[in-house]
């Protein structure tokens, strides 16, 4: 079974006719209303407006009529005083009644009908049913007095045609001011979905042509202009440009790109002439991926609503049973018909499990589209549900509480300067390709252009590097290379060596022609508004725990340095599981905050994974929730998100339910009129999707 993507009910796709493919991804719905809405949500809104105009019309009319025939009344004339009843016999007041009626009832109706047929050929209880079991009850009813009334076993006295028409312009009013709010809170997926272009150009058979995106093929190569959005996630290879990646990736620099860089399709290209060969079309592009995530989250059925579920299966035949015994008891046993087929229609209405159907769906559709516009990619409503009770967030240090790349944090001289020490580390450094060899030419490139090449150079195995540059010989390396060349640390240096060390900070010391002239360390940095986020955390009431296969002096450094409430170092990422297994033993409910790739068993093992990822890996990652953006606050603004979404979804069901709870026997004992039963129904049903979409202004700091 599948979820229609517009209402959320549950469909079979192999029995379903209504479906269709958008992007390479195929979507199925419960009725054509649904994929109506879903392929062309204003035309059938324009649509429903229609229906909602003659409905309205004519119940307004009705309103008018029986206000001018009471006046007439008051006045001590009959209605029909002034009407040609002699050149017209058949005409009075309740068949004028039927013909208002009968185009409200049919034409305003007609959609109440075709969705009661198919929950009667699914042997499912709608809302659909409910109105019209009640409406027609009315309908026919009136009818067979007006018409036939010799059939009955009782003498008729009233007709119901006008409830039965202003019920229905009742709930039509309701539902397309319910499902104008659901267009307007649910478009992040048409919204992601028009971020793709929709054409593309690309060369076959050594020709350009012009076709649709959704026909390109796996290595096609792709032509893209600047000011043109990349049609589908490939490889440069021609030409260099920067590419504006912020709608997938929320990053507002743009990103310069060069032959063999990967792009993102739906990004765009800002300055140059590219060649991009595809490496990733139709469903397998990183922004259908997004929308499939999205989809599936939306359609999603949290634990909450399972129990809702399992309630409003129960709930609509209890209702029928308790309208048909309200009938009964007031024609048999009280000797009223009339008020009977009244307290029977309300019974009916007022028990529309819209409201509750509604509930869970409506708000998920919103928070998981609030996150998604927002770089947060919730899974499933099973996390949501579980964000919320939270406890303890563990954090993978290397990549993500860090950068996961060494950069220069110091630069200590001894009788020299500091340019001098890093030129010469440098030119030491530069036929290297460790990454603290990179660190350090990343740095010199802040002063200098152009680095000269060593005369000598020679790579010493766990030790470091020996090179030979203006008659001088450099050494850059560890305690070890300074042992290897018999070099004695002074009492200074040890020192200044044993600070940076205690720090968490890895040292490499320059020795120019045997003497040391400088120590240049180096740390894994913090990423940005990593501090920021623990703190938030901390002030929300959670637990935050720091899990690293790195040394103890580093992971140590670390932890202090943010404050957290625990760390373990060298941990392999196979134990980290384990370690969640265990604090989960003590009753704590545990995020898991990795990269997503090598922290798969502990994210796993969490009770909520949250992968840290670029765009392009967003396929790979295994987490329930996914960051796309490298911001650690948006953890903090996951875990509100969640709550602010699970309190609104027990918002709606209180309210849900107290008026189903309240409703029922005020209807049972004749005393709400059938007419307010569907006001109070739609008013039920509006609440909901209001207090959802309230979800879309809430601010996520």
């Amino acid at each position: 079974m599948v979820r229609d993507p517009v209402c959320g009910m549950e469909v079979d796709p192999e029995k379903t006719p209504f479906k269709t493919q958008v992007n390479g991804r195929t979507y199925y719905f419960c009725s054509e209303t649904c994929l109506r809405i879903f392929e062309s949500p204003e035309r059938e809104l324009k649509s429903m407006r229609k229906r909602m105009s003659v409905a309205i019309t004519g119940a307004v009319f009705l309103a008018v009529l029986r206000a001018a025939a009471f006046l007439v009344l008051a006045a001590g004339v009959t209605f029909f005083t002034w009407a040609p009843i002699s050149l017209l016999p058949w005409l009075n007041y309740g068949v004028i009644l039927f013909i208002i009626t009968t185009p409200i009832q049919f034409i305003g109706g007609w959609t109440f009908y075709k969705g009661a047929v198919k929950a009667i050929k699914n042997r499912v209880a709608n809302m659909d049913l409910l109105i019209t079991v009640g409406t027609l009850t009315a309908y026919i009813y009136s009818s067979i007095v007006i018409f036939a009334p010799g059939i009955l076993p009782f003498t008729p006295k009233d007709v119901y045609f006008d409830v039965a028409a202003i019920i229905i312009a009742f709930v039509l009013l309701g539902k397309y001011l319910e499902e104008s709010i659901k267009k307007r809170s649910s478009a992040t997926i048409r919204k992601l979905m028009d971020l793709s272009p929709t054409m593309a150009r690309v060369i076959r058979n050594g020709e350009e042509k012009t076709i649709p995106a959704s026909n390109i093929q796996l290595n096609e190569l792709i032509i893209v202009s600047p000011g043109e959005k990349i049609p589908a996630d490939g490889v440069i290879v021609e030409g260099s440009s920067s590419i504006d990646e912020k709608m997938i990736t929320g990053e507002s620099v743009p990103v310069d790109k060069t032959v063999g860089d990967p792009v993102i399709g739906a990004t765009v290209n800002l300055t140059s002439f590219l060649k991009i060969k595809a490496t990733k079309v139709g469903a397998e592009t990183t922004l259908n991926q997004i929308i499939r995530m999205v989809e599936e989250a939306q359609a999603s059925t949290a634990p909450i609503q399972r129990i809702a579920d399992k309630v409003a299966a129960r709930f609509v035949p209890s209702v029928i049973l308790a309208a048909v015994i309200s009938l009964l008891t007031w024609t048999f046993l009280l000797d009223n018909y009339s008020l009977g087929l009244l307290s029977f229609i309300a019974v009916m209405i007022i028990a529309c499990p819209c409201a509750l159907g509604i509930a869970t769906p409506t708000a998920l559709i919103v928070g998981v589209g609030k996150g998604a516009e927002t770089g947060i990619l919730i899974r499933g409503a099973e996390y949501l549900e579980a964000a919320q009770s939270l406890t303890t967030i563990v954090f993978d240090k290397t990549g993500t509480l860090t950068k996961g790349e060494p950069s220069v944090t110091d630069v200590i001289v001894f009788n020299s300067s500091e340019k001098d020490i890093l030129l010469l580390a440098t030119i030491a450094e530069k036929h290297s390709q460790h990454p603290l060899s990179k660190a350090v030419h990343r740095k010199a490139s802040e002063y200098f252009k152009n680095i000269p090449d060593p005369v000598e150079f020679k790579y010493i195995p766990g030790a470091g590097n020996m090179a030979v540059y203006d008659s001088k010989k450099i050494l850059s390396g560890g305690r070890r290379l300074l042992s290897e060349f018999n070099i004695l640390i002074s009492s200074d240096v040890e020192q200044a060596l044993t600070r940076l060390e205690e720090q968490g900070k890895t040292v490499s010391i320059i020795c120019v022609d045997d003497a040391v002239k400088g120590l240049i360390a180096f740390s894994d940095e913090l990423k940005p508004y990593a501090l920021e986020a623990v703190n938030q955390l901390k002030q929300i009431g959670l637990e935050t725990y720091i899990l690293s296969g790195d040394n103890e002096r580093t992971v140590r450094y670390i932890a202090s340095k943010l404050g957290v409430d625990g760390y373990k170092a060298n941990i392999p990422p196979w134990e980290k599981a384990n370690v969640i297994k265990k604090l989960q033993s003590e009753g704590k409910i545990v995020a898991m905050v990795g990269d997503g790739i090598n922290d798969a068993p502990s994210l796993a093992q969490a009770n909520i994974g949250i992968a840290l990822g670029s765009g392009s890996d967003i396929a790979k990652e295994t987490g329930g929730i996914i960051l796309v953006k490298d911001d650690l606050r948006d953890v903090v603004k996951a875990i509100k998100l969640s709550r602010k979404t699970m309190k609104t979804i027990k918002q709606n069901l209180f309210w849900a339910f107290i008026y189903n709870v309240i409703g029922i026997p005020v209807a049972a004992l004749g005393l709400l009129n059938p007419i307010f039963a569907a006001a109070v129904m739609s008013f039920s049903s509006l609440f909901v999707v209001s207090n959802s979409a309230r979800l879309k202004k809430y601010r996520l700091e």
